[in-house]
């Protein structure tokens, strides 16, 4: 039997009858809007992970600059003195590494193929990462500019005349977050002097 009547058929027997059409353009405007909804609160939440995701490689990749810092200051001090001064260890400079770094920096163990990841010459933590860095005596070359570069000095290596050398570190430095598995790692080459200047940043 048809569930509709004549009475609900126009002269062609068209259906005229248009009962439970608002309806069912409630339920496709409900499911509309529920799409766009959940579309938003996704997109919302995405862009809240994604904010927190570029927090954490900030904060790693600047823990790693800081070992930078750190490393530098290790190497001129420890130009300037011959030895790398006690208060280096245990803290920045495990002692189990100290003589180690030593030959490292002062000329006896060039390019040594230890890792910041395997024996690092220098560890601490900062905030919820681990540092870890590794210094790398590179080789010495004249100062740029000086007379050593263009023929030898009336006055040595280290004289004014001769200008100075430039020694050639590396420093890998790598930040890990064990909890979250979150890295950052950085690698600069400085070039220091032993005459109690500043090392110089070159990459």
């Amino acid at each position: 039997m048809n569930a509709y009547s004549t009475a609900d058929r126009d002269r062609f027997g068209r259906i005229t009858n248009q009962d439970g059409v608002a309806l069912l353009t409630v339920l496709m405007l409900i499911i509309i809007l529920s799409v766009i909804g959940i579309a938003s609160i996704t997109v919302s939440g995405l862009g809240s992970r994604m904010a927190g995701f570029g927090r954490i490689a900030e904060t790693a990749a600047g823990s790693a600059e800081s070992c930078l810092g750190s490393a530098v200051k290790i190497i001129q001090d420890t130009i300037d003195n011959g030895t790398i001064p006690g208060t280096y260890s245990p803290d920045p400079i495990p002692a189990a590494n100290v003589a180690t770094l030593q030959q490292e920096i002062l000329g006896q163990s060039d390019l040594n193929a230890d890792l910041p990841t395997v024996a690092p010459n220098t560890q601490v933590t900062v905030g919820t990462f681990t540092v870890s860095g590794d210094i790398d005596r590179l080789y010495a070359v004249p100062k740029a500019g000086g007379a050593l570069q263009f023929a030898a000095g009336y006055e040595g290596a280290g004289g004014a005349g001769g200008g100075g050398i430039d020694i050639l570190y590396r420093i890998d430095c790598v930040a890990l977050n064990a909890a979250t598995g979150s890295s950052s790692r950085i690698t600069a080459v400085y070039a220091c002097v032993a005459t109690g200047e500043s090392c110089q940043r070159k990459i």
